[in-house]
């Protein structure tokens, strides 16, 4: 049981952590709408609150051109030759943008369609979404591989799970048919029987959901570090110490429901003497 309810806690820190990259992935993907110079801020303001208006949208942040000139100069400070030339100008090259971020990376072709409109097309003069386009559906194809592959693992591994525990109740009952036999042969009730079993499948769900959640504490502390750097925005260990009685509750239920399930089924063969 402990090993059953030890892969159930894995899987959901597993869904944690794969919500987690998927997240850090979508915040990579984003789509720029650039303004003509001397289009009035006011102007590009309420396009931003049209497009925060959309449901595929997700956030949008305006970015002015002096905004945009000094990221530009903070990116670029150790090449003396853009500096200099950036000394040299005498008006800001460099345009207002809205940068476009959406729930999910299909939605993209909607949001950019809903820029292209006849009422936008005097103030806006680029959108960089066909220059992105074939990274945009590279990275919406990885977050959908990901979560197909933690979608099977998930199946996968409750699959087991569920076996696990009850062959383990099954094979525990199984050593006592005997007694199962001698108590329905001098009178013993089917409740009679069954009681101290689905007690036992109780308390097999409750013992093991501390066992499981004290193993997995020590391991948080180990692993979190590594997990960490190759999963950037993926912290485990905060996770499951802001989640820990809630983690050790989920377990307690589903550990309680295969024990008296399990004890259930398995015992039933054995009633009928």
């Amino acid at each position: 049981m402990v090993l059953a309810l030890s892969m159930i806690l894995g899987l959901l820190l597993l869904s944690v952590l794969t919500e987690a990259v998927i997240g850090n992935l979508q915040d990579k993907i984003d789509v720029s709408a650039y303004f003509k110079p001397q289009t009035p801020e006011e102007e590009i303001l309420k396009v931003k609150n049209d497009l925060s208006g959309l449901a595929e949208v997700r956030n949008v942040e305006y970015v002015s051109e002096e905004q945009a000139l000094e990221s530009f100069r903070e990116r670029h400070r150790d090449n003396p030759v853009i500096a200099q030339a950036l000394a040299e100008l005498d008006t800001n090259p460099l345009e207002a943008s809205l940068n476009i971020k959406a729930n999910e990376s299909e939605q993209f072709p909607a949001i950019v369609s809903f820029l292209e409109r006849i009422e936008y097309a005097e103030m806006v003069s680029k959108v960089n979404y066909y220059e992105n386009k074939e990274t945009i559906e590279r990275l919406g194809a990885v977050v959908s591989a990901i979560r197909r592959a933690g979608g099977a693992v998930a199946v996968a591994l409750s699959l087991i799970a569920m076996l696990v525990a009850f062959n383990t109740i099954r094979i525990a009952i199984y050593t006592l048919k005997e007694e199962v036999g001698i108590m329905k042969l001098v009178g013993g009730t089917n409740w009679f029987v069954r009681g101290p079993f689905l007690v036992e499948g109780f308390l097999y769900g409750l013992v093991s959901s501390f066992l499981a959640v004290a193993l997995f504490y020590p391991l948080m502390f180990a692993l979190t570090p590594s997990l960490s750097r190759f999963f950037p925005g993926a912290n485990l260990l905060d996770y499951f110490l802001a989640n820990f009685v809630t983690l050790w509750l989920v377990l307690f239920a589903i550990g309680a429901f295969i024990g008296v399930f399990g004890s259930a089924i398995a015992i039933r063969k054995y009633l009928r003497v």
